[in-house]
């Protein structure tokens, strides 16, 4: 398999289990199941640390010359925004009891992260153009980045040149 047949297979996978635990997690929320939310907090954070880590590694700085650096900004700005809704979703899900205005703080919060996520993915079909070598390099900071094995939140807690 190619290296841009794989990254494009790995990135749609990572994207719809993205997708699916979000949703998943708004349900947990809409239930006032904090166990449930907090468990899908632990997977979700698993599954973005690494990814959100050779996107912003690799990934983004290889879109500059496709979409201008604006456009790579405002894809940082969404990781930002996550990162922040991240920290707010495990506060809310560690309260012993869920408000009204918790669970609807909470799937908003989830939902604000669901365009980024369908965004994100049209991304590659931009990498299918790249040169062989530049995906390749994509798919070894992919690589690093799982081998690291930092969750979301302590990532950009302690990794990450964007702080929050």
């Amino acid at each position: 398999m190619t290296a841009v047949a794989t990254f494009t297979d790995v990135f749609r996978q990572e994207h719809r289990a993205v997708r699916d635990l979000l949703f998943d997690l708004i349900d947990a929320f809409n239930a006032r199941d904090a166990a449930r939310a907090r468990q899908l907090l632990t997977r979700l954070a698993a599954l973005t640390g690494p990814h959100f880590r050779y996107e912003e590694e690799s990934l983004y700085p290889n879109l500059v010359d496709v979409f201008g650096a604006d456009y790579v900004d405002k894809l940082l700005d969404d990781h930002d925004s996550a990162v922040r809704t991240a920290r707010r979703l495990v506060e809310l899900a560690g309260r012993d009891e869920l408000t009204d205005a918790d669970v609807a703080e909470a799937v908003a919060g989830a939902r604000s992260i669901l365009p980024h996520v369908s965004d994100c993915e049209g991304l590659s079909i931009m990498v299918e153009r790249f040169p062989q070598e530049r995906v390749e390099g994509i798919v070894q900071t992919r690589q690093r980045a799982l081998d690291a094995d930092l969750d979301l939140l302590t990532w950009a807690a302690t990794i990450r040149n964007r702080p929050v």
